[in-house]
């Protein structure tokens, strides 16, 4: 399975971005060969409005399941939840390792709906 985490820099180590439209960059991992890539989130995180729906857009196009991030606005949640990717809130201040463990051991539970306003920086 294909697993999305917004993140600050571009490695495991690296800290979950706390947004999800304007996060630095996304890394996209592998559930069974345990790889990952790093996708930029530039054409988002610049825009001027209409960055989650487009960052989720990104995830949908690039096959990922799941999403986990610190915070999910209503416009994002929308778009991510009618492309089938259950969101994963409330990972701000892990690395994106621990929110990948913590996502395998079945320690994080699922957003029932966006968290933040829309156009939150």
């Amino acid at each position: 399975m294909k697993i999305t985490i917004s993140s600050q820099g571009n490695t495991l180590d690296s800290m979950v971005d706390p947004r999800f439209g304007r996060a630095a960059q996304f890394i996209l991992y592998d559930t069974e060969t345990q790889k990952f890539e790093v996708v930029s989130n530039e054409q988002s995180l610049n825009a001027a409005q209409g960055a989650g729906i487009k960052a989720a857009e990104t995830l949908s196009s690039l096959g990922s399941g799941v999403l986990i991030t610190g915070h999910c606005g209503p416009n994002a949640f929308q778009t991510l939840s009618a492309a089938g990717i259950a969101i994963y809130t409330g990972a701000d201040g892990l690395t994106v390792a621990q929110a990948i463990e913590k996502f395998k051991a079945g320690q994080l539970q699922t957003a029932a709906s966006s968290d933040v306003r829309g156009h939150w920086k």
